[in-house]
Parts: C-alpha cells; sequence; structure tokens
C-alpha cells in the first residue's frame, strides 16, 4: 500500500512569483510552496521515518522539513495541485524498498563466446603490424 501525505499535515504558503511575466506576476501571487514536516509527522512509522530521513536528508532543511515549490503556472490552483502532487511522488519514491540485487555468473558458453571474440580481435590487431620481414 503507497503512503499518501495527509492534507491535515501540509503547510501551503502562496507568494508572488518571480521572472518574466508582466504586472500579473508582480500582483498575483500564483508561486505555491508546500511544506511537510518529515521529522513531526505522526502519520508516520519509524521504520517510514527512518527511511525519509535518510533517503531525502539532501531534500530536508535542519528541521526536517521537506518543501516543494511550484510557479509554472499562472493559477494558484494549479501549482497547489502540482506542487502537492510533486511531493507525494517524491515521498512515494523515497518510501520505495528497492528489490536487493541477485548475483548472477555468466554462463560458460557466454564466457567462450567472450574469450573467442578477444581472441579474433587480437589476431585482426596482429596481422596489422608490420611484419620482420618488411
Amino acid at each position: 500500500m503507497a503512503f499518501t501525505v495527509p492534507d491535515t499535515e501540509i503547510d501551503i504558503r502562496a507568494t508572488r512569483a518571480g521572472g518574466p511575466g508582466g504586472q500579473h506576476v508582480n500582483k498575483a501571487s500564483t508561486r505555491i510552496e508546500v511544506v511537510w514536516n518529515v521529522a513531526a509527522s505522526p502519520s508516520l512509522t519509524d521504520d517510514q521515518r527512518a527511511r525519509l530521513l535518510a533517503t531525502l536528508e539532501s531534500r530536508l532543511d535542519s528541521r526536517g522539513r521537506l518543501r516543494v515549490v511550484a510557479d509554472a503556472s499562472r493559477s494558484q490552483r494549479r501549482n497547489l495541485a502540482a506542487a502537492t502532487e510533486r511531493l507525494q511522488e517524491i515521498v512515494r519514491d523515497a518510501l520505495r524498498v528497492p528489490k536487493p540485487r541477485k548475483k548472477t555468473r555468466p554462463s560458460k558458453a557466454a564466457v567462450e563466446r567472450r574469450l573467442q571474440a578477444k581472441r579474433q580481435r587480437a589476431d585482426r590487431k596482429r596481422h596489422r603490424r608490420p611484419t620482420d620481414d618488411d
């Protein structure tokens, strides 16, 4: 089952977006900042919290908060949807436990094919060299 960050634990702040856009960008607060406190979230188990704190270490601030910003759209509603979806995706990916790698060995036939190809390349290069007769 995939974990979803509860809306009640998300802090939302709207600010003015920067960059080009003329008067609209200077007046409207369409940039959305979504902040979730991973370290203090009551909806996480201890294992989930430890995994998130370790996986997202570079994205968290000193108080253990994850911050996502969206300002691509002129609409505050669309930026809010984009920021919350990105937050959910980041958390979902961080909580995914990777499958352990199974060690494999090449088959005997594969090893023989590789060695045969090496011998052929060596012969080809050897024939390119000038001989002592020249």
